[in-house]
């Protein structure tokens, strides 16, 4: 080990002329700890190579991969410090396996995407989309055709009911719903409780929704959630809003739902295969919202990102597990232990407290 902590950091954080991508992601927070030291990958690739890490104590990722492959024949990084909350695209056992923690930033994404989840309610209940359009397209008159909806009386669920769904739930308090409903299996009735949520089962909340909102994590146990049985148990006047991820959902079985007037709408941020295929069918279809992956994609979102994941590194920096670990077991591990060990021989007794 060297006399510095390194941080890395993937390529994609940069545009194509080397610059940083974004205004701001709290590397100050690095910068200003006595032997710390910060570097970004020299190339991107979609998934992380051994050498690309033998240098590094721990590394802020974005969008690369990470596989059993990435650590072969390393054995000094103790940290892979996810830029958001999703960790889909990590092999949690090979990192376990490597005595490498895995952490997530949830404060950062929180509010960003309860309010973009609500953003997307309410364009599709006052057809915000559809209005546009035929302002565009010259027939001003014809908005009375397009008649939207109050979120006054309706009752939204949401499936998942952790920081997302709960901010989510609190943000709609003022909106004078009939109900807000959460199925999370997670939950307990007292944070429910809290929160002014009823806690139902999955089938309940899909036929008594009039939105149904997906902020769970994707999960063995999550793919393929909202399939056409799912769908067809929907009021027809219901509309669905993703901004978790895409395999949560049946693409094909949306696509025909939608096409069908199966349901009133839908609004998606996340797809199964992305960026999405322009031969994609829910492209030809008028009743349904599409984004690049990109509601929370905020300043405030990508500093919190930023900032979090700055926070997880320094945590490590001073042989302390950080605040949001994903693969928990791993603090178990005799390994891990002695890399955090070695750590606070090094630089504990240096560092700086901290930053909040």
């Amino acid at each position: 080990m060297s006399d510095h902590f390194r941080v890395g950091l993937t390529r994609d954080f940069l545009s194509a002329d080397g610059r940083l991508a974004f205004q701001d992601i709290g590397l100050g927070l690095l910068d200003a700890q006595p032997g710390v030291t910060t570097e970004f990958f020299r190339e991107h690739r979609d998934e992380v190579t051994p050498d690309q890490i033998a240098d590094f104590d721990a590394v802020i990722a974005y969008v690369p991969r990470w596989t059993a492959r990435s650590f072969e024949g390393r054995d000094r990084l103790t940290l892979v410090a996810r830029f958001g909350v999703g960790y889909d695209m990590v092999d949690l056992d090979a990192c376990t396996r490597n005595d490498v923690i895995v952490s997530i930033t949830p404060e950062g994404v929180m509010r960003p995407m309860a309010e973009g989840a609500l953003t997307l309610m309410l364009a599709l209940a006052k057809e915000i989309f559809a209005k546009s359009r035929v302002l565009r397209e010259g027939r001003w008159m014809d908005h009375k055709f397009i008649t939207g909806s109050c979120l006054a009386g309706k009752t939204v669920g949401s499936l998942g009911l952790g920081n997302i769904g709960s901010d989510l739930m609190r943000l709609l308090e003022p909106f004078g719903l009939a109900r807000r409903i959460a199925c999370d299996p997670y939950a307990t009735s007292e944070h429910a409780r809290g929160l002014g949520v009823e806690l139902v089962d999955r089938d309940t909340l899909l036929r008594e929704s009039d939105f149904v909102v997906i902020t769970c994590m994707l999960t063995p146990q999550t793919r393929g959630l909202i399939d056409s049985r799912a769908l067809g148990l929907m009021k027809p006047a219901a509309c669905l809003v993703n901004v978790s991820r895409g395999p949560i959902v049946d693409q094909k079985a949306l696509s025909e739902a939608l096409r069908g007037r199966r349901i009133r709408g839908a609004a998606l941020d996340v797809f199964e295969v992305e960026p999405l295929p322009p031969d994609d069918p829910l492209l030809d279809l008028d009743n349904v919202i599409l984004l690049p992956h990109a509601i929370g994609w905020t300043h405030e979102c990508l500093l919190g990102n930023g900032r979090g994941a700055c926070q997880a590194a320094l945590q490590v920096y001073r042989g302390i597990p950080p605040a949001h670990v994903v693969n928990r077991e791993v603090l178990d591990r005799p390994g891990l232990r002695r890399k955090l060990e070695r750590y606070r021989q090094l630089y504990g007794a240096t560092s700086r407290a901290v930053l909040k």
